[in-house]
């Protein structure tokens, strides 16, 4: 009986006011112990705050119909309107096609692409190759993409393209028109996409690689396993957790597709497999002033991005990995 009354009484103390001082207490010195670490992680408190949390007032223009005369709380509620006008619209279920297909493609053929570069170069021993290898896959990322887009239109010009020359001289292919065909253009674009991050995203995988134990590979080499099958059993299982939080972090961004190498690639002769929501929003928001109705589209875009990144998330820890939370 003593031993149950002393027992409750002990979980009685655990909430009250007694115990949480002490607790408050060590909080309050922690902070003042760490404070120079805590100072630091003011700045990106504030970036997220002034450009991340605060613009998300700016959400309530879907909702109504802005007119910069009256501002954002003057103008006059419409409710779900915007909404219905864009689900009803057969332009925003063009670019929502547009937008999927080349986040799938990019997906399908981009996303493995650093995977498999940061396996090869992990396999190089000579570390003067490699640190020159790594340097020209990382360069193109550092490049605008006006100037990679002229550097791409170039090579795929029908007459005067170093790819057109290939083909006609070495193979007999007629000249294809890339960037003015639809069925060439998603092509272009996902490869260009490659062109320009595959290099870059190598970098994360790598560093998973280094930190898997050579102690592994030595037993397998014993077991009598080649290159494959270390690769396979033990260099992939050991990037599998950074693999998963990257293919989460890609599905966050299945609805949006860059304004600026769009812009640079497309065309009219392609506009409908090339107009895509960012280039529509850019169209109808910005220069014809349609502010309500892209708030809403842009609205959607970012709850269908939320639903995946969660549904992803949720895959993933079913499959045995941490995901993002």
């Amino acid at each position: 009986m003593k031993e149950k009354m002393a027992a409750a009484a002990g979980e009685g103390l655990q909430g009250s006011p007694a115990l949480a001082a002490p607790r408050q207490g060590r909080l309050w010195k922690g902070l003042k112990r760490d404070k120079s670490l805590y100072m630091m992680l003011v700045p990106v408190l504030l970036f997220y705050l002034l450009f991340k949390y605060s613009p998300m007032f700016g959400e309530i223009i879907a909702f109504k119909n802005y007119r910069f005369a009256d501002g954002i709380l003057g103008s006059d509620w419409v409710g779900l309107k915007n909404f219905q006008l864009l689900f009803e619209s057969t332009d925003f279920w063009r670019v929502l096609r547009n937008t999927l297909l080349l986040n799938v493609y990019s997906l399908v053929f981009g996303f493995p692409v650093p995977i498999l570069l940061a396996l090869l170069l992990n396999e190089v021993r000579v570390e003067g190759y490699k640190r020159l290898v790594q340097n020209l896959l990382y360069i193109p990322h550092f490049i605008s993409w006006v100037v990679l887009g002229g550097i791409l239109i170039a090579l795929l010009s029908p007459s005067t393209g170093v790819v057109n020359l290939l083909l006609t001289n070495v193979f007999g292919i007629e000249p294809i028109y890339f960037m003015a065909k639809s069925s060439w253009w998603p092509v272009a674009y996902t490869a260009s996409s490659i062109w320009r991050e595959a290099g870059w995203g190598t970098i994360l995988y790598l560093a998973a690689m280094a930190s898997i134990d050579p102690q592994l590979y030595e037993a397998a080499k014993i077991d009598g396993a080649n290159k494959l099958r270390q690769v396979w059993h033990i260099t992939l299982p050991g990037i599998r957790s950074t693999i998963a939080i990257l293919l989460i972090l890609r599905m966050g961004s299945m609805m949006d597709v860059g304004l600026e190498q769009t812009l640079a690639l497309q065309n009219d002769s392609v506009l409908d497999v090339a107009d895509v929501i960012s280039t529509y929003v850019y169209r109808v928001g910005l220069q014809n002033m349609n502010y309500s109705y892209t708030t809403a589209l842009g609205l959607f875009q970012s709850l269908i991005s939320l639903v995946l990144v969660v549904s992803v998330n949720r895959i993933i820890r079913l499959f045995g990995e941490r995901g993002l939370w």
